[in-house]
Order: structure tokens, then C-alpha cells, then sequence
């Protein structure tokens, strides 16, 4: 049989103290008990291997220190979201940030806000980080929660008493689609996994920098094997292009892999640019094109605009970062 979990009374009946002196010296409330009882009560605890409840003493606390990340667990993840390189090398940066604040990070995947509110009051946050939901997600948060909020790579069409931390989407697009133009392509495709929000902003923007050329859009499967069986479907329209651009560098990557298989040459054949520029981009061949943010940025506006709500200093709902095109090797001009 296991040892008993020693018990805050347990200490309290050996040292001749009431449950309420040994309570306060765990949970750091010391300011009216004497050092040499703190001392005393510290010895004995550590002698007898106690474990406080960690929730317990956050609770007991004002701040917690703890700053939660939230992030979306989509389908379109299939089971490994905290796996994918953008919410990977998001937390990295938040984590740094959160790390320089003397706080702590707690990341949680949700299938909806309930939970996000559940998890965040269960453990006294501080703040929240809020990845990957959408605007009636952000609303409802926002409805039914007090604990201050950022919305991370978000759409917000109505973003009243929500502040949103994003990019210039549209310009994103539109880089790249000027680019594509400049090198002299005529026929593009543009893939997403939606049209609306975001992508739809990044599909815009393409289109106006593209100028008077051809674009189509087609709308691809979330799931792998189901969006290389559309492909192969579709293996046609793409050989009746000489560019493509995907808007997202997970997506653009899983092309070219699908392209190389058909013997469909990358750029010789077909130019492939991405968004985001996820450190994957330098590591395939040919290194993509893509468009870079700045992660490091949004993660210290992100910490700095959750201390300003928390002192009622904030006023704007959202700001747009820049962003840049990077070219690389998935991209070449075409000659008539």
C-alpha cells in the first residue's frame, strides 16, 4: 500500500499550530507570522515531503502568473495540432516572451470556447492567448469571460472589446501576386481550404496584384488523403497554369511533393509560392517561396496588450502587422 498524502492538518496538529497559520505559510501570507514559526512550519514540511495543490495555492493568490495558450484543435490538424510548425514556432515565441515577464505558460487544445473558459478559471489566469477560433468563438469569449484576451492570427469582423493581434493578409497576397506578374505569368491558380476570413483576404490581395491576368480559385480538402485524391482529380488544372499560389506554407509544401510525383517540374514547369515561411521552407527542395511575419513581434504585443487590458489602458481592438515577400527557388520567370 502506498503512503498517505500528508495533510495541512496533519502539520499543523505536530507543531502545536492552527490549520490556518500552516495554510498561510504555504500559500506565501506571512506578513503577521512570526520568522521563527515560518521557519518551524517550512522545516516540517519539507521533512515530511508535503505536496501542495498547485491550483490551490494559484487560487488562494491574486495573480496566478499563468498565462494560458488556447488553440483550436481542427480537424485539419488529424490529430497533431501542437505538432504543425506555425503553432509550434508560436508557442516558441510566446513562450519566450511569457518567460520574460516572470509568468508561465499553460497550453490547452479546445474544441470550443466553453472549454477555453472552463480551463482559464479552473486555474486563475492571468491572461489568455487565442489561436486558431473564429469571430462567433471570439464573441462569446468575450461575452462570457472576464479574464483579458488576445485573439492570435485571427479574423475579426466586428472586433469590439476585442483586441486582435494580425497581419496585412491582403498585402501578403498581393506581393505575391505581383511577383508572379513581374516574372511574367499569365495563368495562376490560387488554392485554400476555405474562402472566407483570412484566406479569402490573402486570395483578394493575390488577385489585385496579379492585374489583368487569369486566376482561378479551388478550394482543397483539410484531410490528406482526401486532398490527394482531389488532386489527382484535378492533376489537369494544374498543368494549365505556370503559377500557383497556396495560402499557407503547410498546403504549398504538400504540393510540391504531390507535383514531383506526377513528374510535374517545380519551378521549371510550375512556380509554387506559400505564406508564413515556416523554417520547412529552407529545408525542401526547391526552397518556397513565401511570405514572412514577424512571430517575435506579435508574441511581445501580445503579452504588452494583455498588461495594458489588465490596467484598462487599452483603446484600439486591433493591430496589422507587415509582412514580406522571401524569394526563393519554388518560383522562376517564364520566357514567351
Amino acid at each position: 500500500m502506498g503512503e498517505q498524502r500528508v495533510r495541512i492538518s496533519d502539520i499543523a496538529e505536530e507543531l502545536g499550530l492552527s490549520t490556518a497559520t500552516v495554510s498561510n505559510v504555504i500559500h506565501g501570507k506571512t506578513k503577521k507570522i512570526s520568522d521563527e514559526t515560518v521557519k518551524r512550519v517550512q522545516a516540517l514540511l519539507e521533512e515530511r515531503q508535503y505536496i501542495p495543490s498547485m491550483a490551490g495555492i494559484l487560487l488562494a493568490q491574486n495573480s496566478s502568473k499563468i498565462i494560458g495558450v488556447f488553440i483550436n484543435d481542427h480537424e485539419k490538424y488529424e490529430g497533431h495540432t501542437l505538432e504543425d510548425v506555425f503553432i509550434a514556432s508560436s508557442l516558441n515565441y510566446l513562450s519566450t516572451e511569457i518567460e520574460k515577464q516572470g509568468q508561465f505558460m499553460m497550453v490547452k487544445k479546445a474544441k470550443n470556447p466553453k472549454e477555453v473558459i472552463q480551463f482559464a478559471s479552473m486555474w486563475n489566469m492571468d491572461g489568455l492567448v487565442v489561436i486558431g477560433f473564429c469571430d462567433e468563438d471570439y464573441m462569446y469569449l468575450r461575452n462570457h469571460m472576464r479574464i483579458p484576451f488576445v485573439v492570435y492570427d485571427g479574423f475579426c469582423e466586428n472586433p469590439e472589446r476585442i483586441f486582435n493581434i494580425t497581419i496585412d493578409n491582403f498585402d501578403g497576397g498581393f506581393q505575391v501576386g505581383e511577383y508572379f506578374r513581374q516574372l511574367g505569368h499569365k495563368n495562376a491558380l490560387c488554392l485554400s481550404d476555405n474562402d472566407v476570413g483570412i484566406d479569402k483576404q490573402r486570395y483578394d490581395g493575390f488577385c489585385a496584384g496579379f492585374g489583368t491576368g487569369t486566376v482561378n480559385f479551388m478550394i482543397i480538402p483539410m484531410l490528406k488523403e482526401e486532398r490527394w485524391e482531389f488532386y489527382h482529380r484535378e492533376v489537369e488544372q494544374f498543368r494549365k497554369v505556370s503559377a500557383i499560389f497556396v495560402v499557407s506554407d503547410y498546403y504549398a509544401i504538400d504540393l510540391i511533393h504531390f507535383l514531383n510525383e506526377q513528374g510535374i517540374r517545380v519551378p521549371e514547369d510550375i512556380s509554387v509560392a506559400g505564406f508564413d515561411d515556416i523554417p520547412m521552407c529552407e529545408m525542401i527542395s526547391p526552397t518556397l517561396t513565401t511570405v514572412k511575419q514577424d512571430c517575435a513581434l506579435r508574441a511581445k504585443i501580445a503579452l504588452q496588450k494583455l498588461r495594458e487590458m489588465k490596467e484598462n489602458l487599452i483603446s484600439e481592438t486591433e493591430i496589422m502587422l507587415p509582412v514580406t515577400l522571401v524569394k526563393r527557388a519554388s518560383t522562376k520567370e517564364v520566357k514567351d
